[in-house]
C-alpha cells in the first residue's frame, strides 16, 4: 500500500516545482518589473530626457506640462542649451531621447545618431535694445556704430549664423563687445544693460518684454530659422520618444508654440 502513497506525493512533489517555475521566471529577474505600461492614450509611458535649443526654454516647459498631462504617468525633462552644444552632448553619448534645434543644419550633422527629423516651428530675428530705445537703434545699419555695446552670439550657435548672415547681406560690419553661447546670453546681456543692442529671436525678446523693446527686422533683411526635431538612436524609451516627437507636431502642441510666437513649420 505505500508505493502508491510514494509515487502519490512524488507527483505532487513535481507539479508544486512545474508551477513555481514560471512565477520565479517572472519575479526574481525583474523580466516584468518596471515595464511602461500603455497610458490609455496609444503613447506609452516613460521618464524622458529632450535635448532642446536655448530659445525653446519658456514654451517647452509649458509644452512638457501638457504633454505630462495628456499622458499621465509620463515625466518629461528637457536640458537646454545652444544647438551646438547639445550636438556635442549628443557625439558624447549623452543619455537622451529627443532632440530639437534651431537649425537644420545642425540636426544634419548628426544624421548618424538621430531618427528621420521634423520641423515644428520657425522663427524670425530682431534686434533687442533696452527698454525705451535709449540708443534709438532704427535698423540692422545701426548696429555699425562703433560707439553702441553690441552683442551677438557666437557664428558656432544657430542665431549667431543667421545674425551673420543677415549682416553680411546688408553690407554691414558690426564689432560685438561679445560673442555669447546662446541666445538667451545675448537677451540676458541687454536686459542687465551690459549691451545696447543684440540680435535674438523674436520670441526670445517676448519673453523679456518688462526689459527690452524688440526692434522688427524686415522679411526681406531677415533670416528663418527652422525648429526640427527627432529621436536619438540611443535612447532607452524609443517607442514613447517617437511619440512626444510625433505630438510636437499635433494641433495641441502647435497652439502651444503659436502662443509663444513661433511660426508654423
Amino acid at each position: 500500500m505505500s508505493l502508491p502513497v510514494n509515487r502519490r506525493r512524488a507527483a505532487a512533489a513535481v507539479l508544486a516545482t512545474a508551477l513555481l517555475i514560471p512565477l520565479a521566471a517572472c519575479g526574481s529577474d525583474g523580466s516584468g518589473a518596471g515595464q511602461a505600461e500603455d497610458s490609455g492614450s496609444g503613447a506609452p509611458k516613460a521618464d524622458l530626457t529632450v535635448l532642446a535649443a536655448s530659445s525653446l526654454t519658456d514654451v517647452f516647459k509649458e509644452a512638457g506640462a501638457a504633454y505630462e498631462k495628456e499622458i499621465p504617468g509620463t515625466k518629461v525633462t528637457f536640458s537646454f542649451a545652444g544647438s551646438q552644444e547639445l550636438a556635442a552632448q549628443v557625439k558624447q553619448g549623452a543619455p537622451a531621447d529627443a532632440l530639437v534645434t534651431a537649425d537644420t543644419r545642425t540636426m544634419d550633422g548628426l544624421s548618424g545618431d538621430t531618427g528621420k527629423p521634423a520641423v515644428i516651428a520657425r522663427n524670425r530675428l530682431v534686434i533687442a535694445v533696452g527698454e525705451g530705445n535709449p540708443e534709438k537703434v532704427g535698423n540692422l545699419k545701426d548696429l555699425a556704430d562703433p560707439k553702441l555695446k553690441v552683442v551677438l552670439a557666437a557664428p558656432e550657435v544657430p542665431v549667431g549664423r543667421y545674425s551673420e548672415q543677415i549682416l553680411d547681406a546688408r553690407k554691414t560690419e558690426v564689432k560685438p563687445v561679445s560673442l555669447e553661447p546662446n541666445v538667451r546670453a545675448v537677451l540676458s546681456k541687454v536686459s542687465l544693460g551690459e549691451a545696447d543692442a543684440g540680435i535674438v529671436y523674436r520670441t526670445d525678446a517676448a519673453t523679456a518684454a518688462d526689459k527690452v523693446d524688440a526692434i522688427e527686422i524686415p522679411d526681406a533683411e531677415n533670416a528663418i530659422a527652422s525648429y526640427p526635431a527627432a529621436t536619438l538612436k540611443t535612447s532607452k524609451h524609443g517607442e514613447a520618444a517617437a511619440a512626444f516627437v510625433d505630438w510636437l507636431s499635433t494641433p495641441a502642441a502647435q497652439k502651444i508654440l503659436r502662443g509663444a510666437g513661433f511660426q508654423q513649420p
